[in-house]
Parts: structure tokens; C-alpha cells; sequence
């Protein structure tokens, strides 16, 4: 069974459904057949390499809230990433563009490396203050995770994999993808938003039941 995620490496959403699909994944019977597949989705296709600014405030400008409210809102995705084992820290992020950290993804993908090199760029942006837009942050984030750094240099230096990204947002549209993560099932069943383990859990056997249908043997 094939599982594909759609996630940008910026949205904290994105990285709390990771590891609540994790903890479903780690109880389901099956787990040893099923393929992850990390797709991408820019948040914001048009952001510069780097932002800058404080967190609160552009989040308060991009919705017109108070700085008051915005800095709530970071705490409380604070406190749920937390439930999750995960630390967030909204201070030290270093926001920008994903496109290139996207098309790194996918070569680690062909290097059979991709869970490594997407828990490294989530873990580098949202805990370690790294700007994920960076030439040379991405250049040592990937290299973290084990990729060859000549490769990664030679991808970020030309136009490698370009296409396979905006073919996979060409792909989230047409699935009707309109925020992520979004999660799909053999292309079968669907998930948005950040669900709880046990609606993964759920899915997860629905979804190999109907590609595992049992076979009735009369006698």
C-alpha cells in the first residue's frame, strides 16, 4: 500500500499530522508494506529565500489579528506539537521559500533517503532556527541526513527535479488539495489536516482491506 503525503517543510500543521501518522503507523499490523512518499506543496510559492520580521507580526498582518492574538495562536500550536513530542520554537524560525528544499526531496527520494532528509528540514526549521531558504542550510541539513553533497550542490546550482515538484502540486489540485498535509491512500482514500492517530489508524485498515480483499475458499 502506498501512502503519499503532501506537506510544505514550513507548516507546523504538517509536522504534528507527521507524527501522529507515525504513532498510527508504528501500531498497524501491516506497516512493513506500506510506502511513504513525501509529495510537495508550497505554502507560498512567491516568498523570498528569507523573511524578515518576527513570526507574530507577519502572522498578524497575514490575517489581520492583533500581535496579542497571533502570539496565542503560535503558543497554542506550541503546546500541540509538545503533546506530540515535538519542539517548536516560533522565536527562532527562519522562514523563506521551500521550492528548492522541495526539489531536495525528491532527490533524496531517489537516494532511498527521503524520511531522514524530511525529518531533518522540519526538525532544522521549526527547533534548530535554521532558514529553510537558505543555499547554505539546505546544503548542510540534507548532508545531515546523508546525502551526497556534491549532488545536493549540483541540484541547487541547475534546475533538477523543478518539474517533479510542480508536477506534484499540479497532482494536489487536481485531488482537490487545498491545504495540507493532506494524505492519500493508494489513491483511493483521502485525509486532510493534521487527524488523530486513531483516524489514521483507521484509514490505514480500510485502506488495506480493500487493496487485501480475502479470499473465500469453499469446501
Amino acid at each position: 500500500m502506498k501512502v503519499e503525503i503532501w506537506s510544505d517543510v514550513v507548516c507546523p500543521w504538517c509536522y504534528i499530522g507527521k507524527r501522529r501518522f507515525e504513532t498510527a503507523l508504528a501500531g498497524f499490523e501491516h506497516r512493513d508494506q506500506v510506502e511513504i512518499v513525501w509529495r510537495s506543496f508550497e505554502l507560498d510559492p512567491s516568498a523570498p529565500a528569507e523573511r524578515t520580521g518576527d513570526g507574530p507580526t507577519r502572522l498578524a498582518e497575514k490575517y489581520g489579528i492583533t500581535h496579542e492574538r497571533a502570539l496565542a495562536m503560535q503558543q497554542h500550536l506550541t503546546d500541540v506539537a509538545a503533546e506530540e513530542g515535538l519542539e517548536l520554537d516560533f522565536v527562532r524560525a527562519r522562514g523563506g521559500n521551500t521550492f528548492d528544499a522541495h526539489r531536495l526531496l525528491h532527490l533524496a527520494a531517489d537516494r532511498g533517503l527521503q524520511p531522514e532528509v524530511k525529518e531533518r528540514f522540519l526538525l532544522g526549521y521549526f527547533t534548530e532556527g535554521e532558514p529553510i531558504g537558505q543555499r547554505d542550510a539546505l546544503v548542510r541539513l540534507a548532508t545531515d541526513a546523508g546525502l551526497d553533497r556534491n549532488e545536493v550542490v549540483a541540484v541547487l546550482d541547475g534546475d533538477g527535479y523543478a518539474e517533479a515538484v510542480r508536477a506534484d502540486e499540479a497532482t494536489a489540485q487536481a485531488l482537490g488539495a487545498t491545504g495540507v498535509p493532506f494524505f492519500v491512500f493508494d489513491r483511493a482514500y483521502a485525509v486532510g489536516g493534521a487527524q488523530s492517530p486513531d483516524v489514521f489508524a483507521q484509514v490505514l485498515a480500510e485502506a488495506y482491506a480493500a487493496a487485501h480483499p480475502a479470499t473465500t475458499i469453499a469446501g
